[in-house]
């Protein structure tokens, strides 16, 4: 009785933080939808939708069971009887994680790829790619990877949540895919910059609140068990938010795009330490995540010239690798931390995972634009992509007669 009642609760607790991560992928949509061109909002959605299920079938048969070892091809019955299910919702709730990745990217893409090669490329990643790193770092083969971190920095790389594992990942992938894109129609004229104007500030900010809300979902329940839940956690998440929030606002001059994207950048960055910082360390980890975000979004888009239209890679990318080393920074209990880490496993894990995905962004990518092309003719990319792939509009009324 008492093993059953143990059993349900993790099954419950697990399945509530699915459903929560699970709600992160309307906000995923809804920031999309708020930054991209009016032109472009349907796509977003639909590209959003339909790269969660394309990832919830692959991370079913393949990457599931690729990480951890664990395959669900067998009678109904005998998955039931594995701790009331457990297996199953753990599936569940990492297959939310798997899924953020081609969310990620899709940020960066947005208005000029094309929709089925974009599709094929996020089954690559959320069912092959993302699982592959992820075994290597908390599944079946974690001890190839972590052993070598151990043996030259002293301790395994530690990573809570997925600051490096999941957000670093999708934002150094995305990366390749948005030099291979190029810029959209009229981003750049002569090596000028002409910023295109985002269309939906309020849909912007829903998006950033329903991720802020999720993401405790994202972090607390990566305990995995009823009995691990750390209010730790939850405090750390909440003071990396509003550092990231403040810090934005203040750098960014009151702009309402940077401060909403600042509370993504606190919590991106604090997934990896949060069970391991002192509350007032994961505020500063935040406020320095959202200051990497607001001038490394400037440096990206007017010094690089590099059309990352949600700006995935310094908020993602850059800003996942500072949360693995932030952990091996603020970790450690000379600076009020729990302990168990170093900078120097911290560092290593981080660059690992960069290489990782620059690799598979640039193979994936690459080989998609060498065969059926990843982006939209000219035509179809002054249309907008709703009209060109989904043929309506965001808003079909203004286009009856």
């Amino acid at each position: 009785m008492v093993t059953s009642l143990r059993n349900s609760s993790d099954v419950l607790f697990l399945m509530l933080g699915a459903v929560m991560v699970f709600a992160m992928h309307a906000g995923f949509a809804f920031l999309e939808v708020g930054t991209v061109r009016q032109k472009n909002q349907v796509n977003a959605f639909v590209k959003i939708l339909t790269d969660w299920s394309v990832s919830t079938i692959l991370y079913f048969l393949i990457g599931f069971p690729l990480a951890y070892g664990i395959s669900f091809l067998k009678p109904a019955g005998d998955l039931v009887n594995v701790a009331q299910g457990y297996d199953l919702v753990h599936y569940f709730f990492l297959l939310c994680f798997a899924a953020c990745i081609p969310a990620i990217i899709s940020g960066g893409i947005a208005e000029r790829a094309k929709f089925w090669p974009q599709v094929v490329a996020g089954a690559i990643f959320a069912g092959l790619s993302y699982p592959l790193f992820e075994s290597l770092i908390w599944g079946k083969n974690a001890s190839l990877l972590q052993d070598i971190f151990k043996s030259i920095g002293g301790a395994e790389f530690h990573d809570y949540a997925g600051s490096v594992v999941v957000h670093s990942i999708g934002g150094w992938i995305a990366l390749p895919a948005v030099l291979i894109l190029g810029p959209r129609m009229g981003r750049y004229v002569r090596g000028k910059s002409h910023p295109i104007p985002i269309s939906n500030i309020p849909f912007l900010a829903l998006g950033s609140w329903i991720l802020a809300v999720g993401w405790f979902g994202f972090n607390v329940m990566s305990a995995g068990h009823f009995d691990k839940i750390s209010g730790l956690v939850a405090v750390n998440s909440l003071l990396a938010m509003i550092g990231g929030v403040l810090f934005a606002v203040v750098a960014g001059k009151n702009d309402p795009g940077f401060a909403h994207n600042g509370a993504l950048a606190g919590l991106i960055s604090i997934c990896a330490g949060s069970d391991i910082m002192h509350p007032l360390a994961a505020f500063l980890t935040g406020g320095i995540a959202s200051l990497i975000f607001v001038y490394g979004f400037h440096i990206e888009q007017e010094k690089l010239k590099i059309d990352d239209v949600l700006g995935v890679w310094p908020l993602h990318g850059v800003i996942g690798s500072w949360g693995g080393i932030a952990a091996g920074i603020f970790g450690l209990k000379e600076l009020g931390g729990m302990g168990g880490v170093t900078f120097v496993s911290q560092l290593l894990g981080s660059l690992s995972a960069i290489v990782f995905a620059l690799a598979s962004g640039f193979v994936v990518y690459g080989l998609l634009s060498k065969t059926v092309g990843i982006r939209l003719s000219d035509e179809e990319e002054f249309a907008g992509a709703d009209l060109s792939i989904h043929s309506i509009g965001a808003y079909p009324e203004e286009h009856v007669r």
